[in-house]
Formats: C-alpha cells, sequence, structure tokens
C-alpha cells in the first residue's frame, strides 16, 4: 500500500469512529411491560395551551428518588363566606331594652280577643281561593297598649324547634323578635316582644294539619304561653274540668248509670296525670307543670287537646283508645255515644262519659276480686292507685301482680305504669282538690329498685 491510500484510509477511520462508538452503545429496540409509577412519582402531563406546530418539548424525567417540582397556582387560603344583610326587624333591635314582665289579662277579656282573632285568620284564609299552605303557621299576638291584634307569619319547621328567635314584622308593620321557649306541635309556645322590651300576648296559632303530605283541616289553638300564665287561667281551668266531669255524671245518673264520687274524684286526678309529659316530670318543675296544663283548659276550654293524639292512638282530654271507647259503646248502647272515635273524643262531655263509665265498670269487676280486696283490707293498695294503674294498662292483670308481688306488686307492673303512679301521688300532693267522696289520698308508690349491673 502506498503512503497516499494509507493517509486516505487513516482519515476515514477517524471520521466515522465516533459513529460506530455511539451506534455500538445504543439497545435494540425491544417490546417491554409498561412501568408502574406511584402516584408521588407521577409527573403531570404537560396541557398544550398554544396552537403553534412546533413540537412539544420531551419532558426530561427527574432522578430517582426526587420528587418532581411543580408550580402550584395561588388561591387565598380561606374565602370568607358572604353575609346576610340584617332585614330592618332584625336591626331594630340593636340596642334594644331588656324584656319586660308580661300583662297577664282577664280570662273573659282574652276570650273576646281570641275570638277576634280567629274571625280575622279565618277572613284571611277566605280570600285565597287556593289550598292553604302546609309549610307556614301564623300567629295573631295583642299589644295590650293599642289593643290591635298582629299577625305573624312563619315556617313551620322554624316554629317547632325550641331555642328558635325570629325578626319578624307584624302585618301592622311592627318589628317583632318571635322565641320559641317550648315547642309541641300546635300547643308550641312562644315570647313575642318588641324593641322596647315589651311582651305582645300570643292569643292563637293558625295550624295547618297535615297527613301524608296533605291538608287536613286548620287547626286554632292556644298554648300556655308564659304571657297568659296566671292565678286567673289556672283556676278557671280547674274549674272547667271539675265543672264538665260533674256535668258528665249528671248525664248518665239521669240516663240510669250511677258513676261512685269516689271514681269522679280519681277522673279529676288522671284528666292532669293524662296529660304530663314523663321526661318534663323528671327535668321541671311539677307544680309548674300542673297549672301549665290547667291552663290550657282555661285558654281552650272544649277545644282542650282536640288535637292530641298519642303514640298507642289515644285521643282527646281523656286519652282512650279506639277498643276501649268502641267496648264501652257495645256495653252502655242507651248511653247514646257518638259512634265515631276521632269526634266522639274531641267532644269534651261525650269523652268524659266514656271515662267515666269504663272506669266504672273497671272498679265493679276489681271489687268482686279476692287478691284486690285482700291488697284493700291489708293497706297494700288503694282504690285510687289500682284505678290509676287500671285505666294506664291492662286492669285484667292487677290481681295477678298483687298475688304474685304482694306487697311489691308495684315492681311487677309495666314501667310506663310505675312512672304513672308517680305522677299521679305527685298530682295527689301538690294540687288541692276538694273530693266528692270518701277515698283518702294513695299511698306513695314504692317501687323496686333497678336491678345492679355485673361487670
Amino acid at each position: 500500500m502506498n503512503n497516499r491510500s494509507f493517509l486516505v484510509m487513516s482519515l476515514t477511520a477517524v471520521v466515522f469512529a465516533p459513529a460506530l462508538r455511539a451506534s455500538a452503545q445504543e439497545p435494540a429496540h425491544v417490546h417491554t411491560r409498561p412501568r408502574t409509577v406511584a402516584a408521588a412519582q407521577q409527573t403531570p402531563t404537560p396541557v398544550a395551551v398554544s396552537p403553534s406546530p412546533s413540537p412539544t418539548p420531551r419532558p426530561v424525567a427527574p432522578p430517582i428518588g426526587t420528587q418532581p417540582t411543580t408550580t402550584a397556582p395561588q388561591f387565598p387560603t380561606s374565602v370568607p363566606a358572604p353575609q346576610p344583610t340584617p332585614s330592618a326587624a332584625e336591626l331594630a333591635f340593636v340596642g334594644a331594652s331588656p324584656l319586660q314582665p308580661a300583662k297577664p289579662m282577664p280570662v273573659a277579656r282574652f276570650r273576646q280577643r281570641t275570638s277576634d282573632a280567629q274571625r280575622q285568620l279565618k277572613s284571611r284564609l277566605q280570600l285565597t281561593s287556593m289550598t292553604p299552605s302546609t309549610g307556614t303557621v301564623t300567629v295573631a299576638a295583642l299589644d295590650p297598649d293599642s289593643s290591635q291584634i298582629h299577625l305573624l307569619t312563619l315556617f313551620k319547621d322554624t316554629f317547632l324547634k325550641r331555642g328558635n328567635e325570629v325578626y319578624m314584622t307584624t302585618s301592622l308593620g311592627t318589628h317583632v323578635r318571635l322565641q320559641v321557649v317550648r315547642s309541641n306541635y300546635v300547643n308550641t309556645a312562644v315570647v313575642i316582644s318588641d324593641p322596647k322590651g315589651r311582651q305582645l300576648t300570643p292569643l292563637v296559632v293558625e295550624y295547618p294539619i297535615e297527613k301524608g303530605g296533605r291538608f287536613r283541616e286548620m287547626a286554632y289553638y292556644t298554648s300556655a304561653h308564659p304571657a297568659l300564665m296566671s292565678p286567673d287561667v289556672v283556676k278557671h281551668g280547674k274549674d272547667y274540668v271539675r265543672n264538665m266531669l260533674d256535668l258528665a255524671a249528671g248525664r248518665l245518673k239521669d240516663k240510669g248509670k250511677v258513676i261512685a264520687p269516689e271514681i269522679v274524684d280519681i277522673a279529676e286526678r288522671l284528666c292532669v296525670v293524662e296529660h304530663v309529659d314523663h321526661d318534663r316530670f323528671r327535668r321541671e318543675d311539677r307544680g309548674r307543670l300542673y297549672e301549665e296544663i290547667y291552663s290550657l283548659f282555661g285558654l281552650n276550654e272544649l277545644d282542650t287537646y282536640r288535637y292530641s293524639v298519642s303514640s298507642a292512638g289515644a285521643g282527646g282530654m281523656v286519652q282512650m283508645i279506639a277498643p276501649t271507647y268502641q267496648m264501652v259503646r257495645r256495653m252502655h248502647p242507651a248511653v247514646g255515644l257518638n259512634p265515631d272515635f276521632v269526634a266522639g273524643m274531641r267532644n269534651h262531655g261525650n269523652a268524659l262519659e266514656a271515662m267515666l263509665l269504663y272506669m266504672q265498670d273497671t272498679w265493679n269487676d276489681m271489687a268482686l276480686n279476692e287478691e284486690v280486696l285482700e291488697a284493700l283490707r291489708t293497706n297494700t293498695a288503694s282504690r285510687s292507685e289500682l284505678m290509676a294503674a287500671g285505666y294506664n294498662s291492662n286492669p285484667a292483670r292487677l290481681p295477678l301482680y298483687l298475688r304474685r308481688g304482694g306487697t311489691g306488686w308495684r315492681s311487677l307492673i309495666p314501667r310506663e305504669t310505675q312512672m304513672y303512679l308517680q305522677i299521679y301521688s305527685s298530682v295527689e300532693s301538690l294540687v288541692q282538690f276538694k273530693n266528692r267522696g270518701s277515698d283518702p289520698k294513695p299511698a306513695a308508690p314504692r317501687l323496686a329498685p333497678a336491678p345492679s349491673q355485673s361487670n
């Protein structure tokens, strides 16, 4: 080989050697399973935001063991919620005067103004041709200074939640604050006041009653609002219950059904006991609780507990269930009790006749039982106790409890009836009654202590 050829070959080797080395370092193309990357190691795929046809640069993977760094958009750490604009009524109470004592009215004047309020509510309702809304209630309240009746309409859900406080403007343009102090269906109690601290007197609530989501009837009722509680109202309620019982017993006597005076006395207590909430009995002033019940009778008279129905279906003033009522009707057809259970329970005169007939029949059966007579002879139980227990539960089981339990028979009766007897005894001790018969006060229930729990 001559020198010229050797030089050409050497230059060629110098030029092509790097390319050959690079080609030898690149691995052959091999099909492999895609590698799964943990979420913490994944790099977000960039999104093209420009229509430029230039190729998007290939992202460079971060070194193994490091986290990709991204720049997050900067947002405020918290966005303040928009604050509602206070209403004119709410602004009117800024710096309002303290609540002043209420001014209770005489019962006669209250009943007159309540009649006026109901006429006003019913005439307003008749102006509309549509079915009344079941989602709102309207309260009629009296301004004792101007004698004007104000109407306040609010959502039923708001009305039925204890502790709610609502600022409103009445139908006459007065700014008021309504506070729910006790919630219980049509018997919900409220306090209504103006910015000067003066209390308006709640007269009646217009309450749409629904069943299955459909309007059934419009109720008009007066609760025992704090502004209405007074000794005059309580006394009127007590007199109402007593007089209605005496009238019912007199009508039954005229029809040949004589009710023992002691039975009427027990029934007078039960007209209170039946409407004592057990939870409130444990937590609240019991004397005040009984006054509240009598106040309801004084404020509503014939409509008292008209819409009251227990979970067991017991209704009205005497809280009797339908099977018991129909049984009394069958046993005493000549009395002429209303064949319709709901209507019969809503009518106080009819309901009290059914109550007295049932109680007298119950006592007639008990008086023939040896266990009952022995318990009375030994003061193991009193007639009023046995009658109260029998009215709340099954009276036919009482002789069995007496035979099995002896002096501890009260621990065998249902728990609810045990509480019922405690309430009866409390009513007897805290409320003054004028007995018609000669039965002494019932012995206080001696309930067995609750069983201890072993670890």
